[in-house]
């Protein structure tokens, strides 16, 4: 069978292919626990599920606008005038089938074939490949735990060439939870704009950030160089919204209407029904957001305090998100080599899904994902402990 030349280097992703197989050994009746999708364990909100029902009443179950019904886009104007008095107007908003879909469109949209594009690692997972699938050049500048999983202005500079279109930043982090301070983040973006290249700001944790530590949104850039900076966000993980399949972009206007002509011919609008929920998220009360956050960083510092004891990994403190990229390669001897056996070995021993950090570009961390409930993190996360020792010992 003939597969498209596009397609031929395109991995599937490794977090949704570890929980397939933590799946497949559920189906077989084996207690698996899955610390590898980046998923709140919450219940959407009630009022937002509410919404939802009450669109359906009201049969709202018809097309919309492509990029997305006025009132919802109105909404995420709202939604960043008041976190971070950013003022924008609906055209600079597309409302996208979830984060990873609006992501889609916009590489698909700015990036020409031979466009190399400045992806920090540990990156998310989808990154390269939609680079890739624009045919692209991912670009890699690598930080590793020693440097708490967080480049430098200097590294970016370095990393540019005649060449380079565009830089992806991610801040919280996936995979680490490393949040980007406001002084960092002001030498990266003053490197990215006088060399007149463009960047997406991933913010899709922005609400999932631990105190003492601050999100440092790039909106404030969005502002001055609208041209060249743009915001990816959601509902996803805020609102525990994932299957609803709710992002958002905010760029440009002409970036958007030709993301809007791009969705227009695969996927037209998303679900009617999700927009009205999402609607409700970002104009409802923000205290169930608050009460998810205090749950995910009460996890983080249980889960911390038993991995600072181990002697053969490190883990630098996240202040964000909720994984924790867990460095184990002093581990790799001789039953496992790399961080893809490891995580292979820990689901067929202990029956604990993991996601290789691989998968994320350092092969010498596992991730974590402490969206999980407390007794069954702390559970989890010893169980692993007590392997690693073993061979870490061999």
């Amino acid at each position: 069978m003939q597969i498209s030349d596009r397609l031929m280097n395109i991995q599937p992703s490794l977090t949704l292919a570890m929980n397939a197989k933590a799946l497949e050994l559920k189906e077989q009746g084996v207690m698996v626990t899955s610390l590898a999708v980046g998923e709140p364990d919450f219940p959407t909100p009630k009022h937002i599920c509410e919404a939802a029902k009450q669109a359906i009443d009201s049969n709202f179950c018809r097309y919309t606008a492509v990029p997305g019904i006025m009132e919802l886009r109105k909404a995420v104007c709202g939604y960043y005038q008041n976190q971070y008095d950013l003022s924008i107007e609906p055209a600079n908003v597309i409302i996208g089938a979830g984060g990873k879909h609006a992501l889609y469109n916009y590489i698909m949209t700015v990036v020409n074939p031979g466009d190399e594009v400045i992806i920090p690692a540990p990156y998310w997972v989808s990154y390269p490949d939609m680079v890739k699938l624009a045919e692209g050049v991912p670009v890699f500048v690598k930080a590793g735990a020693e440097a708490k999983f967080k480049v430098t202005a200097e590294q970016i500079r370095e990393a540019i060439t005649p060449r380079t279109k565009l830089l992806i930043l991610n801040s919280p982090s996936n995979p680490t939870g490393a949040v980007y301070t406001a002084e960092e983040l002001e030498g990266i973006m003053k490197v990215a704009i006088e060399a007149g290249i463009l960047v997406l700001a991933d913010e899709m944790y922005d609400q999932l950030v631990f105190e003492p530590a601050e999100m440092a949104s790039v909106s404030p850039w969005v502002a001055k160089y609208p041209e060249q900076v743009s915001i990816l966000c959601g509902v996803s993980k805020s609102f525990a919204m994932t299957g609803w399949r709710c992002g958002y972009l905010v760029s440009h206007k002409d970036i958007i209407k030709k993301c809007s002509t791009l969705q227009g011919q695969c996927t037209s609008n998303i679900c009617s029904i999700t927009q009205k929920a999402a609607l409700a998220a970002l104009t409802g009360p923000m205290d169930c957001v608050a009460k998810m956050r205090a749950a995910f960083q009460r996890r983080r510092d249980m889960a911390l305090e038993i991995i600072d004891g181990w002697k053969f990994a490190v883990c630098p403190h996240p202040d964000g998100a909720f994984y924790l990229f867990v460095d184990v390669h002093r581990c790799y001897r001789k039953t496992v080599h790399n961080s893809l056996e490891l995580s292979q070995y820990l689901l067929d021993k202990i029956h604990v899904a993991l996601t290789p950090g691989v998968a994320f570009g350092d092969d010498n961390c596992i991730r974590f994902s402490y969206a999980v409930s407390d007794e069954t993190l702390r559970m989890a996360v010893a169980k692993v402990g007590d392997v690693l020792a073993e061979l870490a010992d061999e």
